[in-house]
């Protein structure tokens, strides 16, 4: 027997679609369900994922958002009968661990990515390593963001980072906005890589860190690596994996 907790985002898009489809199906609590059914955006989406992990259930996403890239299409209200044919997919976060330029450390984990900016009109002066190799002496920038295979075709994307297959075992560290080296690209990397990266003025050039939604602020430095522990069990509608919205993103024109 299928048991499911509905989670809606406070859209207007919902209102009607709630009504349905508690009349139609009781909403269990998280604990007791089978699958935890997000009606929402992508945003809404990362949000819910990271605050029912400790339940160890699988997730099914409708999309009431924009684009909707972690979410299926809405079909109709036979919600049942598609997670029985959907398709699981596996994804483990980026784990960061931060430390303030109090030397308060605090982590957290990023579905998406970590993404490094700076909180004033000056660029942040940055040193990255992987593992005890510097890859970046001095990165004058906007900022920097490390991003999963799952979060490449977001924000990653938007910055001119490469796109990423999710089998790949990659990683993408990509620069936002580079003055110097002016030309520098970013790298791909080994989903095993442990990253650091240092703020080299942190008086002068604070910046902040944020994992997908959540912001640390005036950082000294962040350590990023896969968390392979934790895995995220995804439910796609046939035709509509990520695995194949990752492939029409790499082979899609956009029109201006």
């Amino acid at each position: 027997m299928n048991r499911y907790h509905f989670v809606f985002d406070q859209v207007k898009k919902n209102i009607n679609l709630k009504k349905i489809l508690l009349k139609k199906y009781k909403n269990y609590s998280p604990k007791k369900s089978n699958v935890i059914i997000v009606l929402g955006g992508d945003g809404f989406m990362l949000k819910t994922l990271k605050k029912y992990q400790k339940y160890n259930k699988p997730f099914y996403g409708i999309n009431r958002g924009t684009y909707g890239f972690l979410m299926n299409k809405f079909k109709n209200y036979n919600i049942s009968n598609n997670i029985l044919k959907a398709k699981p997919i596996l994804i483990s976060p980026l784990q960061m661990k931060v430390t303030t330029n109090n030397n308060i450390t605090k982590s957290a984990i990023a579905i998406n990515e970590v993404s490094l900016l700076r909180q004033s009109r000056q660029t942040a002066s940055l040193r990255i390593f992987k593992g005890k190799k510097c890859l970046i002496k001095k990165l004058i920038s906007d900022g920097v963001l490390i991003s999963t295979p799952a979060g490449s075709t977001a924000y990653n994307l938007s910055v001119h980072g490469p796109i990423i297959s999710l089998n790949s075992k990659k990683i993408a560290i990509t620069p936002i906005s580079p003055f110097r080296p002016r030309r520098w690209k970013g790298k791909i990397l080994s989903s095993s890589s442990f990253i650091k990266i240092v703020n080299l003025d942190t008086y002068k050039r604070p910046v902040s860190v944020v994992a997908d939604n959540i912001e640390v602020r005036n950082i000294k430095y962040v350590k990023v690596k896969i968390n392979n522990s934790l895995k995220f069990k995804l439910l796609y509608d046939k035709n509509n994996s990520l695995s194949k919205k990752i492939k029409l993103e790499q082979i899609r024109k956009e029109v201006i």
